[in-house]
This record gives structure tokens, sequence and C-alpha cells, in this order.
């Protein structure tokens, strides 16, 4: 079901979920997580993320001694992915993005939209996620 936030209109093609309290120490602003599928249920995790205007991840690994790493499957709004080292990268509703495990990265919605994307682990052995250092508001994208 696709609910609006309080704050806002928007309204996820995947509805918004509950604000991503667990997870809010390694964010810049408030996100949103519903998920849709389990690992028990599905054998698979995915989940819809929602970040509001100007929210972002803090860079981080997705670990894995064989496999793992994620995929993103952006559905609405504008947002923003990059790789350590490299420019980064604008997203809209379509784009596909492949993280491979090992990969320091951050993504998140532009400064003047929300921006929400389908997140799947990908399965693997050792699998793990390390989260490091906030994106400074130098380093993220004007």
């Amino acid at each position: 079901m696709c609910e609006k936030s309080e704050k806002s209109p928007f309204v996820p093609t995947f509805g918004l979920g509950a604000p991503n309290d667990a997870y809010a120490a390694y964010f810049v602003g408030q996100s949103y997580l519903n998920p849709l599928t389990s690992v028990d249920e599905a054998g698979v995790g995915l989940a819809n993320v929602t970040f509001e205007p100007g929210c972002r991840n803090n860079w981080h690994v997705h670990h894995a001694e064989k496999g793992g790493g994620q995929i993103l499957i952006c559905t609405d709004g504008r947002g923003w992915y990059q790789e350590w080292g490299k420019e980064p990268r604008a997203l809209g509703p379509g784009d596909v993005v492949v993280i491979p495990a090992g990969v320091k990265h951050w993504h998140g919605a532009t400064r003047d939209s929300w921006f929400s994307h389908i997140a799947f682990e990908a399965p693997g052995e050792g699998c793990s996620n390390e989260w490091l250092e906030p994106v400074t508001d130098e380093g993220y994208p004007a």
C-alpha cells in the first residue's frame, strides 16, 4: 500500500514504509524502509528505501568472501550514487546500479527531490556491511 509522509505528498511506487530508525546513525537526513520480501520468505531480501530531499547514507562497503554486493533499482524521484574515487552519478526512475562486493560507495536523494530505490542484497558467503564516514555537505553534489 502506498502512503505518504506528514511532511510531503510524495508517494513512492512501492510504499513509503516506516522511518528507518534502526539505521538512522548511518544516514544524514530522514530515510524510510519498506521491506518487500524477506530472506526467510523468498530466499532474498528486497526493500524499498525512500530518502527525503538531501538525505543520503554514509559511505559503506558490502563485504563478501564469495558473491555478495548490492543492486539498486531506482523507482521514484532523483538521486545520486557515488563510488569512492569516482564522480557522482545522477539517478532516476528505471536506472539500475550494480555494486560489486568490496566497493566503497554511498547513495541518496538530490537536495531538492525525494528518491526511492529497491535495494537487493546479492546472495553470497561471509556477507557483511561496513558503515563508514558520512558524506559531508562539501562532498555532496550541488
